[in-house]
């Protein structure tokens, strides 16, 4: 039987058996690229059918990160809404199976642009702009859903969201950090004291981007993926986010390594910002403050990445980890830039 790196083929296969209607083995296993934290596998079986598992990284996980039920409740929970989310198949908590709890979800077909050559091939410009449209009307989808009635009324606190998450994201800093980045703690201590005043909670993604999602070839939405660390709160948050992600032409700094909305077609930062507005029916005077914010947890995270990757269990495709070292400085730095334009 075939090795596959965090994957023990003999029992996983025996649990889609179990749990997974009409599955025929043998199993196949490939690991989707691209994910920087929580590993992605497409399985495939005899028949040609196919799901896609997801479960933690290798080497040692911080309590709080990738936790898999979360993921699998979210898009339960998102199925029946008109949130585009994959069919959620089957958890399995049971470490004995393959060392780490994962979930199993259906596999929808379409397109994650990951950087400028991929959308220029796979979209044309009319399909870029439906491409931003979709992406942002989706996420006044999510933060419209009625957490109650879809059953995630007890998924978090509702309140106090950005005051957690400035001490989550900090928490997690410290104890990943390789070296000592002063801005990181400079913007932590401005944030902390100009917290806007939250409106009513809503589902936060927390990752709300371009390449967490797979597009048609009409450029819609087909499936938001990468839900791990959803929880409810300020639904701002995930506007800022996206407009950290959201590079314009001429930007001195692109959030991601390659910015693929820089591309004629997709939408204007300001645009998407508009749009979300008119969609949804919120304000977004405090945008500067929440775009701030996105920076400085984006830098948390990638400091997180880049010490695993340092340690060596970053797990598949190791390219391009080296500048994410230099891009956490940056995007601190970008941070405290924009708290000054937001105060």
């Amino acid at each position: 039987m075939e090795h596959v790196e965090g994957i023990d083929v003999e029992n996983v296969t025996r649990w889609f058996e179990g749990h997974v209607d009409g599955v025929e083995p043998p199993l196949e296993f490939h690991l989707i690229a691209g994910g920087r934290s929580n590993l992605t596998f497409r399985v495939d079986d005899s028949t040609g059918a196919a799901w896609v598992l997801r479960r933690p990284p290798l080497g040692s996980i911080l309590p709080t990160a990738h936790d898999m039920t979360r993921e699998f409740k979210v898009i339960s929970a998102l199925g029946p809404t008109p949130v585009p989310v994959p069919a959620a198949i089957g958890l399995c908590e049971d470490e004995t199976v393959n060392e780490k709890p994962f979930y199993v979800m259906s596999y929808v077909e379409g397109h994650i642009l990951r950087d400028s050559g991929t959308a220029e091939r796979v979209l044309g410009e009319k399909e870029r702009r439906v491409a931003g449209e979709s992406l942002v009307d989706v996420l006044a989808d999510l933060h419209a859903v009625d957490i109650d009635a879809v059953g995630l009324g007890d998924f978090g606190r509702r309140d106090g969201y950005i005051e957690r998450q400035l001490k989550r994201w900090h928490t997690q800093f410290e104890k990943s950090k390789s070296r000592e980045i002063p801005a990181v703690d400079e913007v932590h201590a401005e944030l902390l004291s100009t917290v806007p005043e939250q409106g009513p909670a809503t589902i936060v993604h927390g990752d709300y981007r371009l390449d967490n999602t797979l597009l048609g070839e009409d450029g819609h939405v087909r499936a938001v993926l990468d839900w791990e660390i959803c929880t409810l709160g300020d639904p701002l948050a995930d506007v800022g986010l996206l407009m950290v992600y959201w590079a314009d032409p001429g930007d001195d700094l692109s959030a991601l390594l390659s910015a693929p909305t820089t591309l004629e077609g997709f939408p204007r930062r300001a645009e998407i910002a508009e749009r979300y507005a008119a969609r949804s029916g919120r304000d977004l005077s405090r945008l500067d403050y929440y775009i701030a914010f996105g920076y400085w947890k984006l830098a948390c995270i990638l400091e997180g990445v880049y010490a695993r990757y340092k340690a060596g269990h970053a797990g598949g495709d190791r390219s391009g980890f080296e500048a994410f070292g230099d891009h956490v400085v940056l995007l601190a730095d970008t941070a405290r830039n924009a708290l000054a334009s937001s105060s």
